[in-house]
């Protein structure tokens, strides 16, 4: 792929990127969100078109309209969702669309035959008359790329293939992979997981801001130069900075043994109240299942929870909001603001909510309750029946957290409160973070930019591949927390950890 660019309304997704595969390769593509990673892949199956470059394919110019193209070419690709259909068999989801026929009916009996090979040619044991739903999430990602080796597959895309398995699942999808490799497969391997990119990868390629970085050879690329370009930071440039002096209270809430198979590894993490704490860490290592687990929002199958010293049973966000908790996504579109509602009915909703629908909040109540977050967040326009959808990134955000505040938190998760906002909201949202701390709030503070999370943080809790590995106390340090120290931990590997780290 040379000089490629893609191009939406208002945003170069991809600008003027290389990209090289080879036969009998295992290629990593990396990159933090926005990157420009899924794009790249899309432009190469033909789901985006270009605006500008070329795809040359086995030394042959191709462009491909759709997908179907690409794949009848002999390039699969498999995503991070398993993209099959579970009430069918696991024959039927192999040769969806490819069934072999007898006398114009489909051939049961050679169906499975087939499937029956192409299972065997990567090693999984399991009878193709099985129904798909009765397997676990990893064979049936395991049956996707059966599916997708199925037509002579010369290109195999993987996208975030081991985001829901468990170390086992991983080592097998892994055998497989090298099976197909060592057959002359090209592998292009998308993942967060730094350990599994140096297991398993031979070149890695790394894009950020949708403009290629580099291309390198694993073995020549560290863990922590990998991470300074993903990240956009030179290790020894970068300064320390320095954040808000405070004295955190008693703790608040206490996270013991907390985990979630397939999500998070146990964790023990304590909160007090007046007290930022930051949780620093690459895309896909854990910060977003922490939160969401403290919140009520997935179920933890290990540990516990307690609050003032008492144990809190999480049913669901409705506990957690009971006892004080506030969460706010990261994902303000999909789980935050609704954009059909007013400024004003969605400020008011988890206030709304945490009384039940058969108390409704008071028109004069919400009327005083919005004007006042409406000033003190500084929301524009200033008008409580605008609708949300069409208010700027930063006021939605600040939206959202108006939100929250209404109801009076005792401790409030903010997960990437600034992301794809301006400076201008992205300073008002940090001040507002130490000044709420400052008032006695507990808030655990979730960011990509670790200048962000050292500059108002207590304490840094460092995440990598799904564990806790490290926490920072400022105080323990002259008040500050280097960057430089954060990003070594999250390279982790065969680096030096630095001595004052306190290891899980």
């Amino acid at each position: 792929m040379r000089g490629i660019s893609v191009e939406f309304p208002g945003v170069k997704a991809l600008q003027e990127v290389d990209f090289r595969l080879f036969p009998g390769e295992v290629h990593a593509l990396m990159g933090e969100n926005g990157a420009g990673k899924s794009t790249l892949i899309k432009a190469l199956t033909g789901v985006h078109r270009l605006a500008a470059g070329e795809i040359r394919y086995a030394g042959e110019a191709v462009s491909f309209d759709r997908p179907a193209q690409a794949q009848a070419a002999g390039i699969s690709t498999v995503y991070q969702e398993v993209n099959l259909c579970a009430n069918l068999t696991v024959a039927e989801n192999i040769l969806l669309g490819r069934e072999p026929r007898r006398f114009g009916r489909i051939d049961g009996k050679a169906m499975r035959a087939r499937a029956a090979e192409l299972l065997a040619r990567i090693g999984l044991r399991i009878d193709p008359g099985s129904v798909l739903e009765s397997h676990p999430i990893a064979v049936q990602q395991l049956v996707a790329i059966a599916r997708a080796v199925a037509v002579d597959a010369r290109v195999l895309v993987l996208d975030e293939p081991t985001s829901s398995l468990d170390t086992d699942e991983v080592a097998e999808l892994f055998r497989i992979i090298r099976v197909l490799r060592d057959e002359g497969v090209a592998v292009l391997f998308v993942t967060h997981f730094l350990e599994q990119v140096y297991e398993i990868s031979d070149r890695i390629t790394v894009l950020r801001n949708g403009r290629l970085v580099g291309e390198h050879a694993t073995t020549a690329l560290s863990r922590i130069d990998l991470v300074s370009a993903m990240l956009g930071r030179e290790m020894g440039l970068l300064e320390e900075i320095e954040r808000r002096s405070g004295t955190p209270g008693a703790p608040l809430l206490v996270a013991e043994g907390l985990g979630r198979k397939g999500s998070v590894a146990p964790f023990d993490l304590t909160i007090r109240a007046g007290e930022v704490v930051g949780l620093a860490g690459l895309l896909g290592s854990g910060r977003t299942e922490v939160a969401r687990l403290l919140f009520g929002a997935d179920k933890a199958d290990s540990g516990r929870v307690l609050v003032d010293g008492k144990p809190l049973h999480l049913r669901g966000p409705r506990s957690a909001i009971a006892a004080g908790i506030a969460f706010s996504s990261e994902d303000r579109k999909a789980e935050g603001v609704v954009a059909d509602l007013s400024v004003r009915d969605n400020l008011i909703l988890a206030m709304q909510a945490a009384r039940g629908w058969a108390r409704p909040v008071p028109r004069k109540v919400a009327d005083e309750l919005v004007a006042k977050y409406i000033e003190v967040l500084d929301i524009r326009p200033a008008d409580p029946d605008k609708l949300v959808g069409n208010l700027s990134g930063g006021n939605q955000q600040k939206v959202l957290l108006a939100r929250w505040l209404v109801t009076k938190p005792r401790l409030l998760i903010l997960d990437e409160p600034t992301r794809g906002i301006d400076v201008g909201a992205k300073a008002q949202i940090q001040k507002l973070v130490a000044d709420l701390a400052a008032e006695g709030m507990a808030v655990l503070f979730i960011s990509a930019e670790l200048e962000e999370v050292v500059r108002i943080s207590d304490r840094v809790v460092v995440m990598r591949d799904r564990h806790k590995v490290a926490e920072l106390d400022a105080a323990e340090s002259g008040g500050t927390v280097g960057v430089d120290e954060v990003m070594a931990l999250i390279a982790g590997g065969a680096e030096q950890r630095p001595e004052r780290a306190v290891a899980s």
